[in-house]
């Protein structure tokens, strides 16, 4: 198994795209001029992905994303019906005060206020369907520049430039960058990784704090750098990060709190009530009939999460070498993903910017993408079906699939695990890319089992 940043150099596929569109960095080819050069070209092919996911949604453009046409032609996005349902055109003002009648997001704090302050950009027009085209041209605009600042910040850092190819060619990204506005979450916790591997842990902390409050997840990414930066003896700097963190999404929150207490709230008071979600594996027993207690979902996603970290501080501070802090994230938002009470399509975003710093082989991200898209299809003919059961897919098969994606992102995680693992799994003097200000620090701590 190739290992570190060989594996961007002997991964087959990879090999033979990059001869395609131009060929590897020559001898004599300066390092600079090489990332800027990759990142240029990458950005141009990110419009491959990103106009086939725009395209997907014309037949919902066409109906403004109603009726059931929109699950049958696997166009849904959660953006246009967020505006109509949330009355997010009422405007940024009316969201704030919270007054009776008031728009609602039910996302996380950041989340919400950016769902928001695009909709009061939204021109005034008589017909709806226009209003809503609008807000989604709006959003495909915005999403569509956050997927450029991921391939930059990951062909700015990677050893290899071309590693950024995996989010900008990501299959993933195609079918679900514009189902939601999670790409605005996946960017932020992004740009809190790269400041960090540029030595500037306050900002770092600042856009993961931001990242938090739009997104729960870049928890995990902090915890991992709190794990490495243990083991290298960088607890100062982390320290820092983790203060300006909390710091920032406090602000966020008490803010939004102080403005809006109900919307400030609201996503983390109705996920402990949540019922099971399509794409978890805790959904299975509601498809059999028997469907499983609030309180019991909430101690499974809980007891993920603490799953999460336990593997994480294993690969982090058991590893013989020093795993990467893309490696170390990647497991930990993997477990997370599959043990939750819910697994959106969406929520396969998270994966694609580490899936790019671990620099995974192509054929297991394509493996992986394609379960992806099979589980795509199936949740939207899955949801339909409860319209037309004759027409749409059986439960069973639903099952079959989902579980399918689920061992799909376990395998991902297994791959990186093992290569992590590996003692000689990266070359001699090649260094962690997002390693920051534990860059060629000694191991200080490192737990060893008997």
């Amino acid at each position: 198994m190739a290992g570190g940043r060989r594996a961007g150099l002997d991964d087959p596929v990879a090999r033979a795209a990059t001869e395609v569109i131009g060929g590897p960095r020559g001898r004599h080819a300066a390092r600079e001029l090489s990332w800027l050069l990759t990142a240029a070209t990458l950005s141009a092919l990110a419009a491959i992905p990103a106009g086939f996911g725009i395209a997907l949604r014309i037949p919902c453009l066409r109906t403004s994303w109603k009726g059931d046409g929109q699950f049958w032609n696997a166009c849904y996005s959660d953006l246009p019906n967020a505006y109509r349902d949330g009355n997010l055109g009422a405007g940024l003002a009316a969201f704030l005060q919270g007054s009776d009648g008031s728009p609602t997001t039910g996302q996380p704090p950041l989340t919400g206020l950016a769902l928001m302050a695009v909709g009061s950009l939204v021109p005034s027009a008589d017909r709806e369907s226009t209003r809503v085209a609008w807000y989604f041209a709006l959003w495909a605009v915005l999403l569509t520049l956050l997927l450029l600042a991921v391939v930059w910040m990951v062909a700015s850092t990677a050893h290899r430039p071309w590693a950024a190819a995996h989010v900008a060619l990501a299959p993933v990204v195609a079918l679900v960058g514009f189902v939601s506005a999670d790409l605005l979450g996946v960017a932020l916790a992004g740009a809190g990784m790269w400041a960090w591997a540029r030595r500037r842990p306050g900002a770092a902390g600042v856009l993961l704090g931001l990242a938090v409050a739009a997104r729960s997840y870049p928890v995990l990414i902090l915890v991992a750098i709190g794990l490495l930066a243990l083991r290298s003896g960088r607890m100062r700097a982390f320290a820092r990060t983790a203060a300006h963190a909390v710091a920032t999404f406090l602000a966020v929150l008490g803010g939004l709190w102080l403005l809006n207490p109900d919307a400030a709230a609201s996503s983390y008071r109705t996920w402990f009530s949540a019922a099971a979600g399509y794409g978890s594996p805790w959904l299975l027993p509601q498809l059999a009939g028997h469907p499983l207690p609030a309180w019991g979902l909430t101690a499974l996603a809980a007891g993920g999460w603490v799953l999460a970290v336990v593997a994480g501080a294993v690969l982090a501070l058991a590893s013989a070498r020093r795993p990467t802090l893309a490696e170390v994230s990647l497991v930990m938002v993997g477990i997370a993903l599959v043990t939750g009470k819910s697994f959106t399509v969406q929520s396969s975003l998270w994966l694609v910017p580490l899936v790019a710093w671990c620099v995974v082989q192509w054929r297991d991200h394509l493996l992986w993408a394609g379960a992806e898209a099979l589980h795509f299809v199936a949740v939207w003919l899955t949801i339909a079906a409860t319209k037309v059961p004759d027409r749409g897919m059986p439960n069973s098969w639903y099952a079959f699939f989902s579980m399918f994606r689920v061992i799909a992102v376990l395998w991902l995680v297994t791959m990186v695990w093992l290569r992590a693992r590996e003692r000689w799994g990266r070359s001699e003097g090649e260094a962690d890319d997002l390693a920051g200000p534990m860059q060629d620090a000694e191991d200080r701590l490192i737990v060893k089992f008997s």
